[in-house]
């Protein structure tokens, strides 16, 4: 059969096509990854920013909402500070959060605490705690607004009859810092110490953060810690061992809030309080004067169609760095590198897979096409065969027949010769057709074996009778080596005894011209071995493993002209399978088979 180069040439451009999109898979994978780190890294950063600035928002709330001049403390009038309690708590998301409201005026020892059932401030004794504080209250150099370890945040109370030196002049224009001339602080009255509940921070503020910013942002899982400035943890999802991100926070600088606003912090300006009425914010401006010492001083006006609202802050205590916390954000995968790493195998995977399977699926395709070409190939071989192999006793029996008709033929013994040689090649087509039909209903599934105790030496017998008008005819020395006293078989008796006579009428028929074969049957244990051995042409190594295929036929025996329709073997096979035995060969070129049954036998099956 000649070659066609066509498929295989298609089926390699293919396959290199293939070849080519994984390689630009793998490309693009890779710019899509790296995209994909630049996307989340930035996502992140934001998401940790915000995560800060959110946490300082709400504790700036909490303490410049109680911003208030030392006349309230001075005259016991809680009536101020009662308003500024109702309405924080009636604005923030965690009215919880305040502990305690402590006061304590600069230089005395007397303690007071915010009672919120009276909503008065009464005497009380000093804590722990705030015993801990007490430098940080009383001496205004190590004064900080934020005490992390209670936690707390102090509140400096100043004086009300201070004045600023000077109005600020504020210009429509790019926002820039300006000098300040003589501005003052006002003197510090007392502070007043607004204690944290650290279980609703720990349990609910920063909870509530991390499932807003971190709890499956963007596809991705992160953990995260938050540590103090010792690295001491004080809250986590998980053991962190590496940082993706981080950020600090909890600080009171006043560029990250969004002010409660206070409007009387400042009683006068130069006497004209009206100068700083403004319709919007042009400028916020940062100075450093104080009693020859520097210090960092921030006012800020606030538009609106209300009254002007002005503020001072002492910017130096405020600052504190950028927070006493740090908020430090990791990738559940190990880091967000590993996490994307993963991802572009996975992608990787996926599509490499897609690929291979499109690959595969072409290789398939390809060897099926091929396969069914050479089955159609066999079909077409096997017909023409059976074809030849039908002619030749047709032809014969036509001829007798016509001989016989036309009176050619008219001696008695000549008649009987024709009438042998008629039910002789009558009997070829007959055993052809069955061999088909056999083949046939094999293949199907529907063919029934008759199963039951049968004598191995019985079923021999049977086939060499039904093989011995063709044994006689080509001349052929039969040995036998059947042993004693073999054990029964369960087996239908015509099917095997079929299959024996197939390997029978092979060695007669690719004898080659040694008239010589042998049938042995042993006991090999368990198993009863049926044997058919010739000296004949022999099978080639390459086609062993194909002898027992359908319509198969090897080049030799093509090339020799030895007829046949490679059906033989094929049935020997399914015939012995069904019986739940197997059937092996051993063949050399020149010297002959040796084809093996090998059955179980009845003890066995017992």
């Amino acid at each position: 059969m000649k070659r066609s180069w066509f498929p295989i040439t298609l089926v390699i451009l293919l396959l290199g096509l293939l070849a080519l999109l994984a390689t630009l898979q793998y490309r693009w994978l890779g710019q899509i990854s790296d995209g994909e780190r630049t996307r989340l890294q930035n996502h992140l950063q934001a998401d940790t920013r915000r995560f800060a600035e959110d946490f300082n928002r709400e504790i700036q709330n909490a303490y410049f909402n109680f911003q208030l001049n030392s006349e309230v403390w001075r005259d016991k009038n809680w009536n101020e500070f009662n308003q500024r309690v109702d309405f924080w708590r009636g604005k923030t998301a965690y009215p919880n959060l305040i502990k305690n409201f402590y006061f304590v005026e600069l230089g005395g020892e007397n303690l007071l605490r915010y009672d919120n059932q009276n909503k008065t401030f009464q005497a009380a004794d000093w804590t722990a705690n705030l015993i801990n504080l007490k430098p940080k209250i009383t001496d205004e150099k190590k004064f900080q607004p934020i005490a992390e370890e209670i936690p707390a945040l102090l509140m400096p109370v100043h004086a009300e009859e201070d004045k600023l030196s000077r109005v600020i002049n504020i210009r429509t224009g790019k926002l820039e810092q300006e000098d300040i001339s003589s501005v003052m602080m006002p003197k510090r009255y007392g502070v007043l110490v607004i204690e944290l509940d650290a279980d609703v921070v720990v349990n609910q503020l920063l909870p509530d953060m991390a499932k807003k910013y971190f709890s499956d942002s963007d596809g991705a899982d992160y953990k995260f810690a938050v540590v103090n400035a010792e690295n001491r943890v004080v809250f986590q999802t998980e053991d962190l061992t590496a940082t993706d991100s981080s950020a600090k926070f909890f600080n009171l600088a006043p560029d990250n809030f969004i002010s409660f606003s206070h409007r009387d912090l400042l009683s006068t300006i130069e006497g004209e309080k009206k100068s700083m009425v403004f319709s919007r914010i042009e400028r916020t401006t940062r100075q450093s004067v104080t009693n020859d010492k520097p210090n960092r001083v921030e006012v800020q006006v606030l538009k609106g169609d209300e009254k002007p609202r002005i503020r001072i802050f002492d910017g130096e205590n405020l600052q504190q760095n950028d927070g006493v916390w740090t908020l430090n954000v990791q990738h559940t995968a190990g880091s967000l590198e590993q996490f994307i790493a993963n991802t572009r195998r996975k992608n990787l995977g996926v599509s490499f897979g897609i690929l291979s399977l499109l690959a595969v699926s072409v290789v398939l395709i390809f060897l099926s096409a091929q396969r069914a070409k050479r089955f159609a190939q066999k079909q077409v071989d096997f017909v023409s065969a059976v074809s030849h192999e039908f002619r030749t006793p047709l032809a014969v029996i036509y001829s007798a027949g016509e001989n016989l008709t036309d009176g050619v033929v008219q001696n008695e013994n000549q008649v009987s010769q024709y009438g042998n040689l008629i039910k002789r090649e009558g009997k070829k087509l007959s055993a052809m057709v069955e061999q088909i039909l056999e083949f046939a209903g094999a293949r199907s599934g529907n063919r029934k074996y008759d199963l039951r105790q049968t004598n191995v030496e019985e079923i021999i017998e049977a086939a060499l009778s039904e093989c011995k008008s063709l044994i006689d005819e080509k001349d052929f020395s039969i040995e036998k080596e059947i042993a004693e006293n073999l054990p029964n078989v369960i087996a239908d008796k015509a099917a095997l005894s079929q299959a024996i006579q197939n390997l029978i009428a092979n060695s007669i028929k690719y004898g080659n011209g040694n008239k010589w074969l042998k049938i042995t049957a042993q006991n090999g244990g368990d198993k009863i071995k049926i044997a058919v051995e010739d000296r004949g042409i022999g099978i080639a190594p390459k086609d062993l493993k194909h002898v027992f295929e359908p319509f198969f036929r090897s080049e030799r025996v093509i090339d020799e002209q030895i007829h046949g329709n490679g059906l033989g073997l094929s049935l020997v096979k399914q015939t012995v399978e069904a019986h739940g035995g197997t059937i092996e060969v051993k063949s050399e070129i020149g010297k002959g088979s040796r084809f093996t049954i090998e059955l179980k036998s009845e003890k066995v099956k017992k």
